[in-house]
């Protein structure tokens, strides 16, 4: 059985995934993930005797092997199969993963950042399946896209395409990106911790107590805003209200200058877009050309929670 090898490489955790197709999916054979050692070195050690692990436990023939995967946040090279010093992983200077990684599996592979990863996963098993024109956004840690134009990906001269998180919404706002008031600033993980911040001190001063406030500030995040939100806390539905309305913003522009079918936006929208609608789709329509708008849809990630073991496999199987 002929099959596939995904490495999703992380700040935090690296994650392995063996994958083989079936009819016009694939179906995800196994998974290992583990905290990203300090040194690159180890790390790939760590994935390649994953990859070799894995495959004999669950009885494939690394002589089966078609194609690796690797994901892995920018900035990076492509072409040149180099992950060029990403913040995130401090000592990833010019790393020569995917030479290699084709030395010790045996099998062609493919570099490519996360979010266009995302994307092509997207376009070919998830909400994106079926379009020509689709534009996947992170909406994670960070704010960041993928394109699928014209039914292929789209990396721009440099592979810097896509980074719309660096544009400027507002001169005032969360600082993201190292921009204040960016996109990413407003839409991410750490955008909203910043917006529940700032909103939450101009409550107090007011004589109002978050929800989300109640473990102290260490302990706010996304995920608490959201929570206290639910329970109809109205500082932290006005952080969610302000995020969508600059989502909106955001995607407008998208619309304007891409004419997609399909915006698909995973993590934190896909688990809050009940919160994060109404206030962007508002703004959308005040915002983008109203012919584009008609019959583009905005999807959460149809992958889920899955979408990092999707992204690498998809890289393995190519465009």
């Amino acid at each position: 059985m002929s099959w596939y090898a995904g490495l999703d490489i992380g700040g935090t955790k690296c994650a392995v995934t063996l994958g083989a197709p079936h009819e016009d999916n694939i179906d995800i054979l196994a998974k290992r993930s583990f905290p990203t050692p300090s040194r690159w070195e180890d790390a790939l050690e760590a994935m390649f005797q994953a990859v070799e692990a894995l495959s004999r436990e669950n009885g494939l023939s690394m002589e089966q092997l078609k194609g690796v995967g690797v994901s892995c946040g920018n900035p990076l090279d492509a072409q040149k199969g180099l992950i060029l010093s990403p913040p995130n992983l401090p000592g990833w200077d010019n790393v020569p993963v995917t030479r290699l990684s084709q030395e010790r599996l045996g099998a062609p592979t493919h570099l490519e950042n996360d979010a266009n990863a995302c994307a092509l996963a997207e376009w070919r098993w998830g909400a994106g399946r079926g379009s020509q024109h689709m534009v996947f956004l992170t909406f994670g840690t960070g704010m960041g896209a993928g394109l699928i134009l014209n039914g292929r990906l789209y990396r721009g001269r440099n592979g810097n395409s896509g980074e719309v998180g660096h544009w400027r919404l507002s001169e005032f706002g969360p600082v993201g990106y190292g921009k204040l008031g960016s996109f990413e600033g407003f839409c991410s993980g750490g955008g909203l911790r910043q917006l529940g911040l700032d909103l939450a001190h101009q409550a107090v001063q007011l004589g109002k107590s978050p929800l989300y406030m109640a473990q102290g500030p260490d302990q706010v995040s996304a995920k608490t805003i959201a929570e206290a939100a639910r329970k109809g806390d109205e500082t932290a539905l006005k952080v969610f209200e302000l995020c969508g309305r600059q989502l909106g913003r955001g995607l407008a522009m998208i619309v304007d200058i891409i004419n997609p079918e399909r915006i698909v936006i995973g993590s934190i929208f896909a688990r809050c877009e009940d919160l994060l609608i109404p206030s962007m789709q508002k703004e959308l329509s005040r915002e983008a050309l109203h012919d584009s708008l008609e019959n583009m849809l905005v999807l959460p990630a149809g992958l889920g929670e899955q979408i990092g073991d999707y992204a690498a496999l998809s890289l393995a199987v190519g465009e």
